[in-house]
């Protein structure tokens, strides 16, 4: 992390400065910002930028291992495996600790990992307005590969919409309107002129898939998946039949469904590197010879913490019916490396965002989010009462 641009924003930051950048999204946005918008953006060097950039290179050459999808086909519920699916995942979404190794210096260690889309269009605003508000450093950015807030827009409506502009995309979720993560929608509309379809909108026809544009019955071609379906299966069972309907239906998908399991806490013990615990299947762990308090027990395919177990015993683990849908992740520490002006060090996680086109070996890392931590996990439930906390931008140095 960098101490001068740390140093520099917290002489010249002001609570004041803060509120007003939050009521000049309210005001953009009025209503759509549901989760907490941190105090600070975080600033990387070009030191842990290297290793960040290594630990991904790391877990793709994984990906691209011709048994990959060998390895990784038991992860997809028969319910939800969907056809044609694409060489490689179109998203990846890796999430980083920050971490101190042996010798003190800073490094990432992989926490979960997802072969879906992500904050795509909310992380571009949200770097945009930490820019306008505060000191941000000029050989620092929040963009990969020499993009800009201007390239990038061109470039993310161009993938996500593919090239044939005669093609109609739209978002789909399950009652977007109500998603935490709502205003990543508006914007994605607003940025790249994607309509946000809800899943009991669609209308099937003999394979076909249209909704109302406008009172007007307009054909997809595209779908920007944003739906976890297994969230449908679990939370709205009566709209199973849509998912099927979808399953048989004549769409382009971006990204496939199917990378969805395969590019998740699944695929982890399949990694090999200095920057990825170890992880062990549940269902395959000799648990008599584990010390449980140094593991983590974490669900294979749940967002942003959810039935993660951090104090494990080995009651928790007997009281799993289907072991083989968790998995035992070794611990990681923290490091508090964000200092508030009142001296108050904040734990940070890191996510590097990539696309993958079809046709190329490698995807292309785009933009990152963070999220700060004063809590014992990083999460809205670990940190309710505290400031300096939430969802941020990391700025990386690029000379």
């Amino acid at each position: 992390m960098n101490k001068e641009a740390r140093k520099a924003f917290n002489e010249s930051f002001s609570t004041e400065k803060y509120q007003q950048m939050l009521v000049d999204i309210q005001s953009e946005f009025p209503n759509d910002l549901d989760f907490r918008v941190a105090e600070t953006p975080v600033f990387v060097d070009r030191f842990l930028k290297t290793k960040l950039l290594i630990a991904c290179n790391d877990i793709i050459d994984t990906i691209q291992k011709p048994n990959f999808k060998e390895k990784t086909d038991a992860a997809i519920p028969s319910q939800f495996h969907f056809e044609n699916e694409s060489e490689y995942p179109e998203f990846l979404a890796i999430d980083f600790a920050v971490c101190k190794d042996e010798n003190g210096e800073l490094e990432p260690q992989l926490i979960e990992l997802q072969g879906f889309p992500s904050l795509f269009a909310y992380q571009s605003y949200l770097s945009g307005k930490y820019k306008k508000h505060f000191s941000v450093p000029a050989d620092y950015s929040a963009f990969f590969n020499r993009l800009n807030n201007f390239s990038y827009q061109q470039e993310m409506s161009r993938f996500i919409k593919g090239k044939d502009v005669s093609k109609r995309t739209v978002l789909l979720e399950v009652f977007p309107k109500k998603q935490k993560t709502r205003l990543d929608f508006t914007l994605s509309k607003t940025y790249w002129n994607i309509d946000v379809v809800c899943l009991t909108d669609l209308i099937f026809e003999n394979g076909e898939v249209f909704y109302l544009n406008n009172d007007e019955k307009t054909k997809i071609d595209r779908i920007y998946n944003r739906i976890i379906f297994d969230d449908i299966e679990r939370n709205f069972p009566e709209l199973m039949h849509l998912v099927e309907n979808l399953q048989s239906a004549n769409v382009d998908w971006i990204a496939h469904p199917n990378w969805f399991y395969r590019v998740s806490k699944y695929c982890m013990p399949l990694i090999k590197s200095k920057y990825v615990p170890s992880c062990i299947y549940l269902n395959e762990a000799k648990v008599d010879e584990l010390d449980l308090s140094q593991y983590v027990l974490k669900p294979l395919f749940s967002f942003a913490g959810a039935g993660v177990k951090i104090d494990v015993e080995g009651s928790d683990i007997e009281q799993i019916a289907n072991k083989s849908d968790y998995l035992l992740q070794q611990k990681v520490t923290y490091e508090p490396v964000i200092e508030n002006p009142e001296g108050v060090k904040i734990k940070a996680e890191i996510r590097l965002l990539f696309i993958w086109e079809a046709g190329k070996l490698r995807p292309k890392l785009m933009t990152n989010l963070a999220r700060l931590s004063r809590g014992k996990m990083i999460g809205v439930d670990y940190n309710k009462d505290f400031d300096w906390v939430g969802g941020s931008s990391a700025f990386f140095e690029t000379n």
